[in-house]
């Protein structure tokens, strides 16, 4: 007697749905995708208690006849993929036929659909279709689905509690929402209204509905194409960064992906420019030849495989970092009132320009051309006039005028915009991070060649690390050998180095490395220039006299990125002319 048989149909549907449906938010994502496959122009969800009663999808799609509404929820049944060849070009969001049989098994199914002629009305129960019967004629579908799991309780005993099945199911329709501006989408729960576009194909409207218009203005529109790649869409101001990656949304032609190569290269774009533990709000999406993805990797069909990823990457790192370095990015602030300090003076303008920034600070011309919406209103009449103009980085901030410091720490400066406040360290950090940078990856910086060398003695751990990594200090052009059991000899050193605190910014190095140990010398060497520039840059607390401030802000104007410090903080921020009249009460609107 044979052991091995043929799995009973409905039982293999229960298994699959363990891959496919795995909560709520499954089921929703499964049955939106048919419906935006079915090339609806109004997609509604309701649900009942965040879909764990009920899940209600309604389209005007091009709908099913009764022949192939029973087929449907067959295993592998599927109008997306004829032969092998079309797996290969796969264009459509579902294709492996096995969403619906999966949800059929697992709970109670209602599908109302017509192509326009004579309707059908089909019942299922646990994947057994009960009945069928003819039903009115508007074209469509429509999927109810009841009591998720009743026999599986397993699955049900473990599902999320009802606001975080919610919460999960609005991230992915507003993400839908983000993809299709040309699809409407209406979704509810218990009958309160959560979302509601509009369809009339503005991205731009939808980022509005979804977030507010605040955050609308602060997006920079995305339209550029190479042989291979078309990316379109928004990417956010770097004030606008948010605490988690949920609000980095990524589409490959259409479909919602989960990339964690792209999203890291999309944040590490908005590297200084934000904190290390924030992430941009981006949605853009990446339109190719089908063949040149696999995304036949999972059932959930959110992941995908590029067979040219490096050029991917390459193109969208061009792409972003271009928009960011065109813009102004000084965040604009209302607060309730503005304190004044006495202002003290100890430190010299030569002290301050030998010990905290280099006087000999080169800077290239650029000639930006920048396309930015000067308004958004709440109507969305948008202006879109780009805004062309070729000037020197140091003109996208206007010069400003230092007259005092707060707290030994915030400069005040004003022009004719505004009044500014510039954190003095901040600043500093941004100016001689620049410099660092550009000091360590120019081979042909000077060194220092020191008549006493610099003895370094290390825990042996560390000094293991180091002897492994030596060349990683010979790279910095250290002349760097060993010396004792566990020691090393500094004979030469960059001269970037902080001046007098040159052991001191030796071992913040060597200390990089040991806790690294694993490296990419880029990123490494960004480290290094941002702790050096920490090292050697003014601190709280330094009284600047107003020369030192003028110099100093002078300098940062004609920073490559004179928005962040290193570590992604303002260096300034601005109080508009406007804001302060209307603090002040001198306007009143």
């Amino acid at each position: 007697m044979t052991t091995i048989k043929v799995m009973d149909e409905n039982l293999a549907n229960k298994i699959a749905a363990g891959e496919v449906i795995e909560r709520t938010m499954n089921v929703v994502k499964e049955l939106v995708e048919n419906s935006i496959d079915a090339k609806s122009h109004e997609i509604k969800i309701e649900l009942i208690d965040s879909g764990i009663k009920q899940i209600k999808i309604t389209d005007d799609g091009i709908g099913m006849t009764r022949e192939d509404a029973e087929v449907a929820f067959l295993r592998h049944a599927t109008s997306k993929l004829k032969n092998l060849d079309d797996l290969f070009h796969v264009q459509s969001l579902g294709f492996r036929g096995e969403a619906l049989p999966s949800i059929a098994a697992v709970s109670k199914v209602v599908l109302k659909t017509s192509t326009g002629d004579v309707g059908t009305l089909l019942t299922i129960d646990g994947g057994k279709i009960i009945d069928c019967i003819n039903s009115d004629s508007k074209q469509g579908t429509s999927i109810t689905v009841t009591n998720l799991f009743y026999n599986t309780p397993v699955r049900l005993k473990y599902m999320k509690n009802p606001y975080v099945e919610l919460a999960t199911i609005t991230e992915y329709l507003h993400k839908m929402a983000l993809s299709y501006p040309n699809i409407k989408f209406y979704f509810t729960n218990n009958g309160k209204v959560l979302l509601n576009t509009t369809g009339d194909g503005d991205l731009l409207k939808v980022i509005y509905n979804i977030y507010n218009v605040d955050v609308a203005k602060k997006m920079i529109e995305v339209d550029i194409e190479d042989n291979d790649y078309h990316v379109y869409g928004y990417i956010g101001y770097p004030e606008l960064a948010r605490s988690n990656r949920s609000h980095l949304t990524i589409l490959v032609n259409g479909r919602l992906i989960r990339n964690m190569e792209l999203n890291r290269l999309i944040t590490d774009c908005y590297h200084t420019y934000i904190p290390k533990d924030k992430y941009p709000v981006v949605i853009l999406n990446i339109e190719v030849d089908p063949i040149l993805i696999d995304v036949n990797i999972h059932p959930t069909k959110m992941d995908i495989k590029f067979s040219k990823m490096t050029e991917l990457k390459e193109f969208l790192s061009k792409i972003i970092t271009e928009k960011l370095e065109h813009l102004t990015l000084i965040p604009s602030v209302v607060s309730d009132d503005i304190v004044s300090n006495n202002l003290e003076n100890n430190i010299s303008e030569d002290t301050f320009k030998k010990d905290y920034i280099s006087n000999s600070y080169e800077q290239e011309d650029v000639s930006p051309i920048v396309k930015s919406y000067e308004d958004i209103k709440l109507d969305f009449e948008v202006n879109d006039t780009p805004v062309n103009y070729h000037e020197e980085k140091e003109n996208r901030i206007k010069k400003m005028y230092p007259v005092g410091l707060v707290h030994g720490t915030y400069i005040i400066a004003q022009n004719d915009d505004g009044m500014f406040i510039i954190d003095q360290h901040a600043a500093a950090e941004r100016i001689n991070y620049e410099k660092c940078l550009k000091a360590i990856l120019n081979k042909e910086a000077k060194i220092m060649e020191l008549l006493v060398p610099i003895e370094i003695e290390l825990p042996m751990q560390d000094f293991i690390i180091i002897k492994e990594h030596i060349d990683l200090l010979k790279q910095l052009q250290f002349e760097i050998e060993e010396f004792g059991s566990k020691g090393f000899l500094i004979r030469k050193h960059p001269n970037w180095l902080a001046k007098g605190r040159e052991k001191e910014a030796i071992l913040k190095i060597i200390d990089i490395i040991c806790v690294e140990h694993t490296f990419d010398y880029e990123k490494f060497v960004d480290h290094t220039a941002a702790t050096m520039a920490c090292k050697m840059s003014v601190k709280a607390n330094d009284y600047l006299s107003l020369k030192d401030m003028e110099y100093l802000l002078d300098t940062l104007r004609k920073c490559d990125n004179p928005f962040t410090c290193p570590h992604g903080r303002p260096t300034i921020i601005v109080y508009s002319k406007y804001q302060l009249e209307k603090l002040f009460k001198r306007a009143m609107n």
